[in-house]
């Protein structure tokens, strides 16, 4: 059986189209703007969200029974903030995943970091333009409020091109900034990147005090009073679980993992799994779903396709570089490569890149005009 994904009246990838439509005067889904901020908070849930509302106060006032949206496959930053800024699906821009096969290179190449040292071009690697880059041809200035030390990355230049870059420290100055911008530029679209909670999620859970006093910080500044006629849209690429060390899955070469397969990527939630030339994978295939039976979900790369998992068109460039295999964890489960040289990851206690609804579900607050 194929893995579902959650029900969900809208999907991140309406959040580019609804937020250009609105600057130009003919909204589809939120109200008219002079100007338009798209405040991420990187790996905060609406389930989560809504289960720490005491240390939310703002954002779950604002948020409505109806004020979620779905993600995409997998819950991973890569695809899913090139899902919200381009307003296409995983299969279309070609980021379908954290760790993915270079098909002419053979090599897996991390999609957040590994930008230079993979010799990949960000521009013929993502194609798809940005909205930022829809917004500068439409005539509206575009902005990013962000951390300085991403400005110049690969994923930036991938992601956020067409926007003029510009860096604060906090989740407060950096609202304000994209506060300021947007007020001082009529028509403008800027973009708040909060990713405080997903960092704190990653290394201590979302259980954890540390997650919900970044919960907390972000709240705060988005306390904040929004000026007048600007839209702001809040939301998400994903949410996240906690994954205990007794639920982590290692497939080691003594257990014959390894047998056939070239490289093992993705991330411990959702791997991609990539055969050797000369395997028999429709039998590796068999063999992963009988050992996994009730820990995670394997499907081929054909099943993901057809039953459109990455989204309703499969690029050429997106099809080689998705596994043969797809392994989707189940509950709270992660699935590690136990001959990897860099085990670091298993000291993550927050993961995310499965269907469940804490990943998948994100909230989707308006605020300012929006809210109107």
């Amino acid at each position: 059986m194929l893995p579902s994904s959650p029900d969900s009246t809208r999907s991140i990838a309406g959040v580019a189209p609804q937020l250009l439509a609105a600057l130009s005067g003919a909204p589809r889904g939120l109200g008219r703007a002079r100007s338009a901020v798209l405040v991420v908070m990187d790996g905060v849930g609406a389930i989560p969200l809504r289960a720490h509302g005491g240390h939310a106060r703002t954002l779950n006032a604002a948020l409505g029974k109806k004020d979620v949206a779905g993600a995409v496959f997998p819950t991973t930053t890569a695809a899913a903030l090139t899902t919200l800024l381009t307003g296409v699906a995983p299969g279309e821009h070609g980021m379908v995943g954290y760790r993915v096969r270079h098909p002419q290179r053979d090599v897996l190449v991390n999609q957040l970091r590994e930008w230079e040292s993979a010799g990949i071009d960000p521009y013929t690697w993502q194609a798809a333009p940005t909205i930022f880059e829809q917004a500068s041809d439409a005539g509206h200035p575009a902005f990013v409020v962000g951390i300085a030390e991403y400005a110049n990355s690969g994923l930036t230049r991938a992601t956020l091109r067409g926007a003029e870059f510009r860096a604060a420290r906090s989740p407060a100055d950096r609202v304000e900034l994209a506060w300021e911008l947007a007020d001082a530029h009529d028509g403008a679209l800027v973009y708040c990147y909060l990713p405080e909670a997903d960092k704190a999620g990653h290394k201590h859970g979302v259980d954890s005090a540390a997650w919900t006093a970044a919960l907390e910080d972000i709240d705060a500044a988005l306390s904040r009073r929004v000026p007048d006629g600007v839209g702001v849209l809040v939301t998400a690429d994903h949410g996240m679980v906690d994954v205990p060390a007794h639920r982590q899955v290692m497939l080691d070469a003594a257990g014959g993992w390894h047998d056939g397969i070239r490289h093992i990527g993705g991330e411990p939630r959702m791997l991609h799994v990539y055969t050797e030339p000369d395997a028999d994978t429709a039998a590796i295939l068999a063999r992963w779903r009988r050992d996994l039976e009730g820990l995670a979900d394997v499907i081929s790369r054909t099943e993901a396709i057809d039953a459109g998992m990455f989204g309703p068109m499969v690029t050429d460039a997106a099809r080689e570089r998705i596994g043969d295999i797809l392994a989707v964890a189940h509950s709270n489960r992660a699935l590690y490569d136990a001959e990897a040289a860099d085990q670091r990851g298993r000291g993550m206690v927050g993961q995310h890149g499965a269907l469940t609804p804490e990943e998948w579900r994100v909230p989707l607050i308006r605020m300012g005009a929006f809210a109107s």
